[in-house]
């Protein structure tokens, strides 16, 4: 690993528009569960998979039964950035980094320091009122009782990407551009299972492709770099060393 962990530094010296792809693994070395981890409890507790629950149109029929879920698997307010985040957060502070795509949805890499941050899922953080629109904090959503209800009456939702909803067009657009204007793509604790927001790497351009996660993805074989291990414990060897002077990020 020491040979490996040597070329993604001179890859990284030798970058100056690097863009991370990252997945539940990153959130997973700060204490964050990843959602579809059912333990022996779980089955005691609901009815339904994880994956059912968290659909749209279980959400439109069953409001009470998600946002008991909600709070109990989806809500980690005390979790804290991990040395994933914060040697990302370093990366793009010295000019080397140009954004994070990220499917997580805790916003644990603007809370590290990160301001160019693509959330493909949302953010729990944001919430709003589907009548009216009007926003609310999460902690909202946390201290509320059953369904979360606006002063007009409505429904208050998260901001979050549920199964059988598109992508927000925008941060999605903005995305695939940083991608495709990258010098080196380094994706990072995922496996590169959920769709659309995986194929999202088929537009890289560029020919260093590295690839850190704990266990094997479909990607392996295309990259150009792949290192087996937690994300947190390869990046925190690596030093985040200025580049030369890097043009306006073109939006």
């Amino acid at each position: 690993m020491e040979e490996q962990i040597k070329r993604l530094q001179e890859w990284i010296d030798g970058s100056e528009s690097i863009v991370f792809f990252g997945g539940a693994g990153v959130s997973t070395e700060s204490g964050i569960p990843d959602f579809r981890s059912v333990d022996g409890l779980y089955n005691q507790k609901y009815d339904y998979p994880p994956e059912e629950i968290l659909s749209r149109t279980f959400f439109d029929r069953r409001p009470e039964e998600f946002y008991r879920f909600y709070r109990d698997k989806m809500l980690c307010l005390d979790a804290r950035p991990n040395t994933a985040h914060q040697k990302l957060a370093q990366l793009e502070q010295v000019g080397k980094l140009r954004s994070v795509v990220t499917q997580n949805i805790d916003g644990l890499h603007q809370m590290a320091g990160s301001k160019r941050v693509w959330e493909l899922h949302g953010s729990v953080h944001r919430n709003f009122c589907m009548r009216c629109k009007k926003p609310y904090p999460v902690e909202f959503i946390r201290d509320s009782q059953g369904v979360p209800t606006c002063s007009c009456g409505g429904t208050v939702k998260p901001d979050v990407v549920l199964y059988e909803e598109s992508l927000d067009s925008r941060v999605l657009e903005g995305a695939l551009a940083d991608i495709q204007q990258a010098d080196l793509l380094i994706i990072g604790g995922t496996s590169l299972a959920v769709y659309p927001a995986a194929s999202l790497v088929n537009y890289y351009r560029g020919d260093r492709l590295v690839l850190i996660n704990k266990s094997p993805t479909p990607y392996d074989r295309r990259a150009d770099l792949a290192i087996a291990g937690p994300i947190g414990r390869i990046l925190e060897q690596i030093q985040a060393e200025g580049s030369v002077h890097r043009g306006q990020i073109r939006c």
